[in-house]
């Protein structure tokens, strides 16, 4: 199939997005993009194409891992994510100095070496190949030209362009050059890549010029331990968590907003210095860490706004604290599941359910995604015995949580004038507006200096745009009552929310 590479493109192929559920791939290895709007007028063409031979250890065909297979069922639903961007280069920087770290990328990293095969239509396994050939791409700009203008538009070519995960390697890069000299690098790679915690790892071995082999488990090793009986019963166990926190709650979907918007996916960021200040008094006085904090205000913002009551929350966890997964460059990123019911409780109440429920959550990340969407087809099973138009669980049905920050949040001396003057200073932008999906509610918490930003990604289907703008500060609200008032209630009613349209 021959993938969009605009707006107008990827609506026309509405059976890409149009199911929520799990663990369903297409019978094709060409994903479109993430957000083919952004994509420049004026697509760059390279002067030159430097070809870069590459050879590293390792080869072989395996099925994928976990964490690959859980990122490529998310991009089957949103189109390719990339990650990556533009960076500077140091003056003296060359062609072949780029092209030397490229090749070394490529050679050192096995996931770097990876392309799918789509042997049996719908059941990708990964090939990791122990050599071949990559080009670098190289963009002369005019003399008058803004370098870092042109390095933008490359970028946003790169991220929009249809990716074949089978002929393709899964990075692109290449490097803007003015009156011959190097200004930009833009490397852009596939999220099955890497995590951002795995990219980490890349970075701090690219800089270091690291050659000794890697340490611990590579993807091959790890596919393979996934599928031996020690991963298995790793696996099962955790479907048996999950079964009984689905058999807990009944699947109850996120209400509908009444103003869904065209393109119909929004993403707001608030960045807010009061929530930062706000999350020690709290994490201290409850025994609890702050990402524990932040899940339990995310459930009282979104019970006050009658999106989820009880709140089931899919929390990113990122597996690297399990034998030989702490500096591996791959995707190990899962998403556990809990319900949060804060209903006719304090937040601090919320917060310490929060923090019993996120070590266990964190245990029971680690899971075959396809075993997931077994169990969710079992259970649909089972409920349709009693009620026929039983629906399954779905994206409709939890929201995600992802708590990216790595910065440490000290403690602070705060007052209610102070809290009260931050949170008057907050700022709510929108950042992206999309045809094809995200999930349907996606939290994404980032460090922004001395604040913390909250990233709403939301269909306006279910959440709209006020909604979104709304549920971050809710967030930031929750947060500065209970760093005042220990006895601060989440105002969240025991009463379930209405199946109607829900305006916030």
């Amino acid at each position: 199939m021959t993938a969009p590479t605009s707006p107008a493109a990827s609506a026309s192929r509405p059976e890409l997005f149009a199911d929520p559920r799990i663990g369903h791939f297409p019978l094709s290895a060409t994903v479109p993009p993430f957000n083919a709007s952004i994509r420049p007028a004026t697509v760059p063409a390279p002067s030159e194409r430097v070809p870069v031979h590459f050879a590293g250890d390792g080869e072989g065909v395996a099925e994928l891992t976990w964490g690959q297979r859980e990122i490529l069922e998310a991009m089957v639903r949103q189109g390719w994510i990339s990650m990556g961007g533009v960076i500077p280069l140091p003056p003296g920087t060359t062609v072949q100095d780029t092209a030397d770290r490229l090749r070394y990328m490529m050679s050192r990293f096995p996931s770097l070496r990876t392309r799918l095969r789509f042997d049996v239509p719908g059941s990708p396994v990964q090939e990791l190949h122990r050599d071949g050939e990559i080009t670098l791409d190289v963009f002369d700009a005019a003399q008058r030209e803004d370098a870092a203008a042109v390095a933008a538009r490359i970028e946003a070519c790169y991220r929009t362009r249809p990716r074949d995960f089978t002929s393709q390697w899964p990075i692109q890069m290449g490097v803007v050059r003015q009156d011959g000299r190097l200004t930009h690098v833009v490397a852009i790679s596939c999220h099955t890549v890497s995590d951002n915690l795995g990219m980490v790892a890349m970075s701090r071995q690219i800089d270091a010029g690291v050659t000794d082999p890697p340490i611990g488990l590579q993807q091959l090793e790890l596919a393979r331990w996934q599928d031996s009986p020690a991963g298995r019963r790793v696996n099962d166990a955790a479907m048996r968590f999950m079964e009984k926190v689905l058999r807990s709650v009944p699947p109850r979907p996120l209400p509908l907003s009444g103003d869904e918007r065209e393109p119909r996916h929004w993403t707001g960021v608030l960045r807010s210095r009061a929530l930062k200040l706000a999350l020690p008094a709290i994490a201290e006085r409850t025994a609890a860490d702050a990402s524990a904090v932040l899940m339990a205000l995310y459930a009282t913002a979104l019970g006050r706004l009658g999106l989820l009551n009880p709140a089931v929350i899919r929390p990113l966890a990122s597996n690297r604290f399990r034998p030989g997964l702490a500096d591996m460059v791959g995707n190990l990123v899962q998403s556990g599941v809990c319900v949060l019911d804060v209903a006719e409780s304090t937040i601090d109440d919320a917060v310490r359910q929060a923090r019993q429920l996120s070590m266990t959550v964190r245990k029971y990340s680690y899971f075959d995604p396809k075993a997931e969407t077994a169990l969710i087809e079992r259970l649909v099973r089972e409920a349709r015995l009693l009620d026929p138009d039983a629906r399954p669980w779905s994206c409709t049905h939890w929201a995600f949580f992802n708590d990216r920050r790595v910065a440490p949040t000290g403690p602070e001396p705060i007052s209610a004038r102070r809290l009260g003057d931050e949170r008057a200073a907050s700022t709510f932008r929108w950042v992206e507006k999309k045809v094809n999906p995200y999930e349907q509610l996606f939290l994404h918490i980032d460090d922004a200096g001395d604040g913390i930003e909250l990233m709403v990604c939301a269909d306006t289907r279910h959440l709209s745009p006020a909604g979104n703008e709304a549920l971050a500060r809710e967030m930031e609200a929750a947060a500065v009552e209970a760093a005042l008032d220990p006895r601060a209630p989440t105002r969240v009613s025991a009463r379930q929310p209405a199946a109607g349209p829900v305006h916030v």
